[in-house]
Formats: C-alpha cells, structure tokens, sequence
C-alpha cells in the first residue's frame, strides 16, 4: 500500500526527480519531523545523490518551503479530482469524503506525535485556509460556522487520530449539517 499523499489524493504518480524528493520528504518527515529532518535522509529516500537534491533545494528551509505548497497542491487537486462533476451536498460529502481518506493514508500526520511544538502552531496558519477552501463548498448563512467547525473536528483527527474512519467520516457530515448519507 502506498501512503504517500498523492496516492491519497489519487494524482497519477510523477516519477521527476524533484517529485521524488518531495515525496522522500513526506517520509523522513514523517519518521523525524522537522527540527531533526536530515537532507542526507531525504536524498537516501529518494534514491538521489546530495549534489542532487541541492540542484533542486539549495536549502533544508528551501525544501520545507517547497514540500508546504506540494502538500497543499496535492490535497487541492485530489478535492477537485474527489469532487468534479458533483454539486450541492453530494460534492460536500465528497470532500468530507477526501478529507478521511487523505488523513487516513498520509504518513505526515504522525508528525504531531514527533514534534508537536513544530506542527501545532502550523495549524495556526492552516485553519484559515482550509475553513476558506471548505466555506466555498457549502451553502446557507451559517456556512463559515459549519466550515469552521468541520475543520476543527478534522484537525482534532490529525492530533489524536481515529482508528474508525466511518465515525470520523459521521462527525464530519454532522458538523457540516449533512444527514443520512451512506
């Protein structure tokens, strides 16, 4: 099983060497978290030698820098390929769906364990985002309440993670005023 964040979001896999990296970064990442994040290991995991890497991350903060957009281009347009052709609350659950999915296969989210104190105050600057991206796909004049309140619930997922994902999958319907799907 391959749980790399572009099998989550079911992007077709890039074998580029700077995809490579990235990747390879999602796993030592995931093994040492940032603060311990050793470019030598990334380059080992991506089957690249440190010279490199360095033709495509002159820095560790370059690469951190590159791997925060990956993740968020990965996660976007597995939303869109989740949600394309669907409307109202069907493409709703979609999403909700994806995030699931996409909390449940990515490797990353064991970096709260590793360094909290690094990935808790990075939340601070994701919530926004997320709760904005999610508001568009809903509906009513409550959507930035229910926006909100599905991105703290999937957050609290990340930082104590659930071993039952149809549960997961509930709450999140039910912050989102979705009833009885299957």
């Amino acid at each position: 099983m391959n749980d790399s964040p572009s099998a989550a979001a079911g992007v077709v896999e890039d074998t580029s060497t700077r995809h490579r990296i990235l990747e390879a970064t999602a796993e030592v990442l995931a093994r040492s978290g940032q603060t311990k994040l050793s470019l030598s290991e990334v380059a080992l995991q991506a089957g690249v030698s440190r010279p490199t890497l360095y033709r495509w991350f002159s820095s560790k903060s370059e690469l951190l820098d590159a791997f925060g957009r990956y993740e968020s281009e990965v996660f976007d347009t597995g939303v869109s390929a989740a949600t394309a052709g669907l409307r109202g609350t069907e493409k709703l659950d979609a999403a909700l769906r994806f995030i699931v999915d996409y909390q449940h296969s990515y490797s990353g989210v064991r970096m709260v364990d590793i360094e909290p104190e690094v990935v808790i105050p990075q939340l601070a600057a994701v919530i926004p985002v997320m709760r904005a991206r999610l508001e568009r796909l809903m509906s009513g004049s409550n959507r930035a309440i229910k926006a909100a309140t599905v991105i703290r619930v999937a957050i609290s997922h990340f930082i104590v993670r659930s071993d039952d994902d149809e549960q997961f999958l509930a709450q999140l319907r039910h912050a989102a005023g979705i009833k009885n799907q299957s």
